[in-house]
């Protein structure tokens, strides 16, 4: 508790109106709280089942996964952490099919990680994420059926995809890496094409954006032979297409580019498109638009990012997916220097790094690229500087 209410930099007074604003029922005065909260942060007691579920959720997270029981029973553990009503299955707990019940309600968990990636606070939605890879991977100490077996090896490698990509937003390479290993050791185990690919798209993404193409287009071009009819294939052409367009081959771009066109038209409609690892147009208009703008296409790139930023935001304004809108914005401001509107691309640029859900890694590689364009233009302009500065305290954060 401590240590989650020190990364908040809250006070033990801030942790119990986060409490109080979480309860739908009438707690006792703030003062009571405070000496509670006191007595369970010291280990002298813990909260109880009243409490310790407005405790979790203070912290934007389930009980189970903020307060593991010592010997926890797996299927109502699993099963109360995705809010699922456990009552709905006691009958069942005591029949051949809990498993099937227990494996159901991480599926659902695994799907809801997966579609928070975008919006998520990186931090907690990393702690979760590694909390339920502990749980789903701790049931293959069970005895499993061979069909169970292979469901729970594919849920842990989504997971494990997940988790891969958080560490690699908030900077942490080497985690990442580790993470994406483990992911696609559990898909070959499960002889999960999918999982396989996104593991090698993970490898390409982080080539990539460490600048090292050849090694981009190799990972991907290994994988792509057999995924070139699921959704990940067309995610490893387009990472070859990225890399392809900053080495300089325009040509070898533009078949990257249709190769993974031709892969999502012969895709089925996606059944949800909030899913991080699912492929739509939407999401490969967002990789045109890094060609296009690196190729030197302005008027393609700027249309791309314009239906970026358009695709990524709700109706009424909210910004459903900021890493796309921060990286569609750094387009518009490449394409404005290149317009010589130094002024629209430093605005630009500058609110391409005001959004609080950001992939570390890839904002500074593309934020980097649109410098260079600036200092090419306008190397001692006081703007151009400004953005510069802009960009160092953002390589610190």
């Amino acid at each position: 508790m401590r240590s989650e209410r020190d990364a908040r930099g809250w006070s033990q007074a801030d942790a119990v109106r986060a409490m109080r604003a979480k309860s739908s029922h009438n707690l006792p005065t703030d003062s009571t709280l405070l000496r509670n909260w006191r007595r369970w942060e010291s280990g002298e007691s813990r909260p109880d089942d009243f409490y310790a579920p407005i405790i979790a959720a203070a912290f934007d997270t389930v009980t189970a996964a903020f307060f593991p029981k010592a010997r926890p029973n797996r299927d109502d553990e699993l099963l109360s952490s995705t809010g699922m009503d456990t009552l709905e299955f006691i009958g069942r707990l005591r029949m051949s099919d809990v498993s099937v019940a227990t494996l159901d309600a991480i599926r659902i968990t695994a799907e809801r990680l997966c579609c928070e990636y975008p919006f998520a606070d990186p931090h907690e939605l990393h702690a979760e994420g590694t909390a339920w890879l502990r749980r789903i991977t701790a049931l293959l100490d069970g005895r499993l059926t061979l069909s169970q077996h292979r469901e729970v090896l594919v849920l842990a490698g989504w997971v494990a995809l997940l988790v891969g990509c958080v560490d690699y937003d908030l900077g942490r390479r080497t985690a990442a890496e580790a993470t994406r290993r483990a992911a696609l050791s559990l898909g070959q185990e499960a002889e999960h094409r999918e999982i396989i690919g996104w593991s090698a798209e993970l490898s390409a993404w982080f080539a990539v954006t460490q600048g090292n193409y050849r090694g981009a287009i190799e990972a991907a071009g290994a994988a792509l032979e057999n995924c070139r009819d699921l959704g990940v294939g067309v995610q490893l052409a387009a990472q070859q297409a990225k890399a392809w367009a900053r080495i300089g081959d325009r040509e070898a771009m533009d078949r990257s580019l249709e190769e993974g066109r031709r892969i999502l038209r012969g895709l089925g409609d996606p059944v949800n498109l909030d899913n991080h690892f699912v492929v739509d147009p939407e999401k490969f208009d967002f990789y045109a638009m890094d060609c296009c703008r690196v190729a030197g296409d302005n008027r393609p790139a700027e249309e791309y990012a314009r239906r970026v930023i358009s695709t990524s935001t709700g109706m009424d304004g909210s910004v459903r997916k900021p890493m796309r809108v921060s990286e569609a914005q750094l387009t518009l401001a490449v394409v404005a220097v290149r317009d010589r509107d130094l002024e629209l691309a430093v605005d630009e640029g500058v609110r391409a790094f005001d959004g609080k859900r950001r992939s570390l890694p890839s904002l500074l590689w593309i934020a980097g690229e649109t410098a260079r364009e600036m200092i090419e233009q306008y190397p001692c302009d006081p703007r151009t500087r400004a953005y510069l500065d802009q960009l160092r305290a953002l390589s610190h954060d």
